[in-house]
């Protein structure tokens, strides 16, 4: 297979970092990768686990040479982590990122890195694991990536960073940032802030009900704790990256939230099945899609 890049830098080695470097020498042995983190701890997890060619102790040090660089760090440092990599950058180098809000990456890479050729991208897919230990090569397979670059971006630059994530298994859809932040502030950013808020409730209620709210806790709480257990710095950055859009979906579900209690209320059996059966629609419509599976606990290990 052709190589879309020679060398991928990846500053940032968790979940996300972690999986590309694992995912580009299964698909592209090809391609040289190098990393950074700035925890040395989780740079000398990374070494040890081989999830980059070479780990660096500086930022400058991973990305020279590099064609494509991608960040992978909070969305609250990814402007830092990008100006401390500024002077080390080749001038034709791409800059990319995994970042869950896209508007606020774009700023924050290009008023860092304002001569460069900036391609944000999202893949979307994770875990509620994060670290270096996380990381695993299939973790984009069949997947989306998003990618959002900016109107009149050079779209054979495009290409190749297309080229490059569909080589590890993603499938790579091309949008608007403005409207990506939209779309993502419902299918994930809002169920996470209900997640964790759901959480707290209960955990609230756990002195009131003396441990009876974990212990006989059924399958939809645990997948909400599951949800919850995420990287707390990770999601804090991305409600306050993408709040507009977030906000706007917080207000409509607050809306329909209150429609259901008022069909509670009043007894309206019949808009409760109603709404209940057409969001059972939009479950199927997941599983036939290919982004989950229907086998017993979402195919999780019920262990």
């Amino acid at each position: 297979m052709s190589t879309p890049f020679s060398k991928v830098a990846i500053i940032g080695l968790g979940l996300q970092g972690g999986s590309i470097g694992l995912a580009l020498a299964e698909h592209l042995p090809a391609v040289a990768t190098s990393g950074y983190d700035a925890d040395p701890a989780t740079r000398t997890r990374a070494a040890e686990r081989h999830l980059v060619g070479e780990v660096c102790d500086t930022p400058a040090q991973a990305v020279a040479g590099a064609d494509l660089v991608i960040f992978c760090v909070p969305l609250g440092a990814m402007g830092e982590a990008a100006q401390a990599c500024a002077a080390a950058l080749a001038p034709d180098a791409i800059i990319s990122d995994v970042g869950s809000s896209k508007e606020a990456v774009a700023k924050a890479l290009g008023e860092a890195l304002p001569t460069h050729t900036i391609i944000p991208a999202h893949p979307v897919a994770g875990t509620e694991n994060s670290g270096p230990d996380a990381g695993f090569a299939s973790l984009f397979e069949g997947r989306w990536c998003i990618l959002t670059p900016a109107e009149g971006e050079d779209m054979g630059q495009v290409a190749r960073l297309t080229a490059l994530w569909e080589a590890m298994g993603a499938k790579v859809e091309v949008m608007d940032a403005a409207h990506h932040d939209r779309v993502l502030a419902v299918t994930s950013h809002l169920p996470h802030l209900i997640a964790y808020t759901i959480v707290g409730t209960a955990s609230d209620l756990e002195e009131v009900t003396q441990s009876e709210v974990i212990k006989y806790s059924a399958g939809g709480f645990r997948d909400f704790t599951r949800i919850a257990a995420s990287d707390p710095t990770m999601w804090r950055d991305v409600f306050l990256s993408n709040k507009d859009a977030v906000l706007e979906m917080l207000q409509r579900f607050t809306e329909d939230l209150t429609a259901l209690q008022r069909a509670i209320r009043i007894g309206d059996g019949q808009q409760l099945y109603d709404h209940f059966t057409r969001t059972r629609a939009i479950r199927r419509s997941i599983i036939e899609q290919g982004q989950d599976v229907a086998s017993v606990n979402f195919g999780r290990d019920a262990k």
